[in-house]
């Protein structure tokens, strides 16, 4: 096989790696077929990079499922019906767990934790791919087999025992979550659910696309709205203090709607813009042009509800089973409105906002790749 015939790695450090544009998801490394070959590996920094050039097969298969290139987005938006702006969906709702222990530790209604409970006991998945607080600013992925560990898993509560300490000298709000599927053939999982960004979740669909092994197991996928992930080191701790004028270790939780919510343990409240928040994102994110996960089962987040609530975007039809049932069995309850022209009303605003939302951080991400390529 000739390899100049395929964009490999080469081109794929020169023209994502070289660039700033890597998310660090790990899928060029986990996923590629020279992976048991030990071509590549994550470097310094989470950077993907070559062990040994002359153990790559030049299949090509790492640049493709990058979820910065573009080569397969044709296959993708034909196999999942993606439509502008904001990919395939069937309806959208407000909603919150049921169960008052989710929705103690959830960032908004628990309805994410909920869906994975009802999927779980029903048996309709082994597991679920979700990642789990560290230590302030520090997240790593989890596979989750029962609810105490989904529950354990929820929200964005930091806790004041926390210390920034633990984590030296970098912060950073992002799970590399694809590196907990790798192994997931090796513990006899037939059907995991994947909760996500929305880079995660389109590193997956291009496996799916492409048959790469494992990736087949992961039979449902919930996507996080995500505008961005912060990582800074310690200057940038220090200006995000001097910002805020906190101490970084007084946050018990992190929450994002039209801005940066930042909950202290005091009860005090705090609304960082996102122009401020862009100092202190990853570049990746900044180069980023999905902010609704176009690509999942079911998207979620917390704008445009109210607090204490989850808008719940349906977007598949294995996704509006799973919610649908879930309703049904009483995991989850949606918002309660006077009448059918109030809800209608609402879920029109709603669209709107996640739309808004969505325009938005696709003209910001369009804007940061003309300028870099």
């Amino acid at each position: 096989m000739n390899h100049k015939e395929f964009k490999t790695f080469r081109e794929l450090r020169e023209e994502v790696v070289l660039k700033g544009l890597c998310g660090k998801c790990g899928g060029c490394v986990s996923f590629c077929s020279a992976g048991e070959l030990h071509a590549l590996e994550m470097g310094e920094d989470d950077v993907p990079r070559y062990t040994d050039e002359k153990r790559c097969l030049y299949c090509g298969i790492c640049y493709m499922i990058c979820p910065v290139t573009k080569d397969l987005d044709a296959e993708l938006q034909d196999n999942f019906g993606w439509q502008a702006p904001i990919g395939r969906w069937e309806t959208i709702s407000s909603a919150r767990a049921t169960d008052k222990a989710i929705r103690a530790v959830a960032t908004d209604g628990g309805v994410v934790t909920a869906l994975l409970c009802y999927m779980l006991e029903n048996r309709l998945i082994d597991g679920a791919i979700v990642s789990r607080k560290t230590a302030a600013f520090a997240r790593e992925p989890m596979i989750a087999i029962t609810r105490e560990e989904l529950i354990a898993a929820a929200g964005s509560h930091f806790g004041g025992a926390a210390h920034l300490e633990e984590l030296a000298t970098k912060y950073t709000t992002y799970s590399p979550t694809i590196s907990a599927v790798k192994g997931l053939e090796s513990r006899d999982f037939q059907r995991v659910a994947m909760v996500g960004a929305p880079c995660q979740i389109m590193s997956i669909r291009k496996m799916q696309c492409l048959g790469i092994l494992p990736a087949h197991i992961i039979s449902h996928t919930i996507g996080l709205f995500c505008m961005e992930n912060l990582v800074f080191d310690l200057s940038g701790r220090q200006t995000l203090e001097d910002k805020l004028r906190i101490d970084l270790a007084d946050i018990d939780k992190l929450n994002i709607k039209e801005d940066v919510i930042i909950s202290l343990n005091d009860g005090t409240t705090i609304h960082l813009p996102f122009e401020e928040a862009d100092e202190l994102a990853r570049p990746a994110c900044l180069a980023c042009t999905d902010f609704a996960n176009d690509y999942a089962d079911l998207s979620a987040g917390g704008l445009g509800s109210p607090t204490g609530y989850t808008t719940m975007v349906v977007r598949s039809e294995k996704g509006s089973r799973v919610y649908t049932e879930a309703l049904r069995h009483g995991y989850i309850e949606e918002r309660a409105f006077s009448d059918y022209a109030e809800l209608r009303s609402e879920r029109t605003k709603m669209m709107a906002k996640v739309v808004a939302f969505a325009q938005r951080k696709r003209a910001r991400g369009e804007a940061r790749l003309s300028k870099l390529t």
